[in-house]
């Protein structure tokens, strides 16, 4: 049972109740927003809770256990704390969200009713609706590793060790053209292979995207031009100039691990584990090997 501060108690026992909700936005930059249904302004702890700010409880749901809990949150992109450029960017993916009971007349008399974080955020219209993730959703997750063919490491991390500082796998480029959403027309600085950046990832140096990244479907050559497909477009639209660094591709095979990066004795896969394949075989060939060496070899 959740315990109600005594100050807040004695409000709520009045013959007329004060209360309003508060909403504090933990984004991972760390950068905080509070927002309340309120008519007017509040300050907890030295946050503003901005009014008429766009942002209104849709509806939740709490279930006794290990249930997963959430709700949602919707607003207008128009609201001065929450842009619709923050939205496209992921400035709001995975933000933690504290939801207040709040006496509007003493702000300090208030009760913590939830501690969530953002998920899925989409539009509906020339809104965004929000989906919040109560804590038992980490209990969801998928924690630790899977046996699998393809290596399950990140280009460049620490179990990887792919150097992404040789210039051999990164490369500066401009924009010549973006003649549609996620296809651009590029000059990149050095000579690479047709794919070289097929499956990587495009950082935006500079223009209206600065800051924010992409990840590459394919890069190609159309005649003399080189041409670059995103997965999804940018946020805001490639303009003639931009800058932008990319990183070179890799699809967690052994093949590309050896021949491309040189790598093979960092690649984290299994790549001699048999498939549904081996499983649904018939039975061994005349003549085959079973003494538990590899298969592949």
């Amino acid at each position: 049972m959740r315990a109600v501060p005594p100050r807040l108690a004695a409000r709520m026992e009045g013959g007329a109740t004060t209360l309003c909700r508060c909403w504090a936005l933990r984004r991972r930059d760390g950068l905080v927003l509070g927002f309340t249904d309120h008519d007017r302004d509040l300050v907890l702890s030295g946050v503003t809770y901005a009014a008429r700010s766009g942002l209104e409880a849709a509806e939740v749901s709490a279930e006794l256990g290990f249930a997963v809990g959430g709700g949602e949150v919707a607003g207008a992109l128009t609201s001065a704390g929450i842009t619709e450029d923050d939205v496209a960017a992921g400035r709001y993916d995975g933000a933690g969200v504290e939801t207040w009971l709040v006496d509007w007349a003493e702000p300090e008399a208030r009760l913590l009713l939830d501690v969530a974080s953002l998920g899925e955020i989409r539009r509906e219209g020339g809104a965004f609706v929000a989906e919040l993730r109560g804590l038992m959703h980490r209990l969801d997750v998928t924690v630790g590793r899977s046996f699998r063919a393809a290596c399950d490491a990140e280009l460049g991390d620490v179990r990887c060790r792919v150097d992404l500082a040789d210039p051999r796998f990164h490369a500066t480029g401009t924009v010549r053209a973006a003649s549609e959403p996620g296809r651009l027309s590029v000059a990149l600085a050095g000579s690479f292979a047709v794919g070289w950046f097929s499956g990587g990832r495009l950082t935006w140096d500079s223009g209206a995207n600065a800051g924010h990244a992409a990840d590459l479907r394919g890069h190609r050559r159309d005649g003399e031009a080189t041409l670059l497909d995103l997965w999804d477009p940018p946020p805001r639209p490639a303009a003639t100039g931009d800058t932008f660094t990319l990183v070179a591709g890799c699809d967690k095979s052994l093949a590309a691990c050896r021949g491309r990066f040189a790598n093979t004795l960092n690649f984290q896969g299994f790549p001699h584990m048999p498939g549904n394949d081996f499983v649904l075989r018939s039975g061994p060939e005349a003549g085959a090997r079973l003494d538990g060496s590899s298969l592949f070899r």
